[in-house]
């Protein structure tokens, strides 16, 4: 444990979680093919989980198909597994060393999907901001039972931490409710 306390870094670490679920939300598509729609998609690859584009060179040649064209033929069933099996709601066409993804269009069912897709996203950065919150609290409790710090700095401290907690929860709460409107419109 750390004896000592940067709040500083307690809130890079709660808004890296915050821009994590940014990036998980370009991803999330409204309707448009797009090359960041197959972010949050690891592949099985060489022993390891490895991003698609490491794996193969994705492309949108129509507004509504994104391409994947796969470098090791042998990892084609490994993207196109990963795929199917990512929550996205995409089922790949193989051809060859090529998968072709047709976007379908955004009916009201696959838009409420999509919006509880959003909602896990949120949910797991909270869960993030939580557990930074928790090291924080826990950095703290060793600070005060070690004497470095007073009971009253902890709590000072401790309401610190919660304080920046809470904005970074309402952050989040903010891009979700943005990114599903987003994702509402017609």
């Amino acid at each position: 444990m750390s004896s000592k306390l940067d709040l500083s870094d307690i809130k890079r670490r709660m808004n890296g979680a915050l821009e994590k679920l940014k990036s998980e939300f370009v991803g999330l598509r409204t309707g448009r093919a797009s090359v960041n729609l197959l972010d949050p998609v690891m592949v099985d690859a060489y022993g390891a989980q490895m991003p698609i584009n490491q794996v193969g060179t994705v492309s949108t040649p129509e507004a509504r198909l994104i391409s994947v064209h796969i470098w090791d033929k042998g990892l084609v069933s490994s993207v196109e597994k990963a795929i199917r099996n990512s929550g996205i709601g995409l089922n790949p066409i193989v051809d060859g060393d090529t998968l072709r993804i047709p976007i379908p269009e955004l009916n009201e069912e696959r838009r409420l999907e999509l919006t509880k897709l959003a909602r896990n996203y949120s949910e797991l950065s909270k869960i993030a901001v939580r557990n930074v919150r928790r090291d924080g609290m826990e950095t703290i409790k060793h600070m005060e039972k070690d004497g470095d710090i007073s009971q009253d700095d902890q709590k000072i401290l401790g309401t610190d931490i919660q304080e920046l907690t809470d904005e970074a929860v309402k952050s989040i709460d903010e891009v979700t409710a943005a990114k599903e409107i987003e994702i509402m419109q017609v």
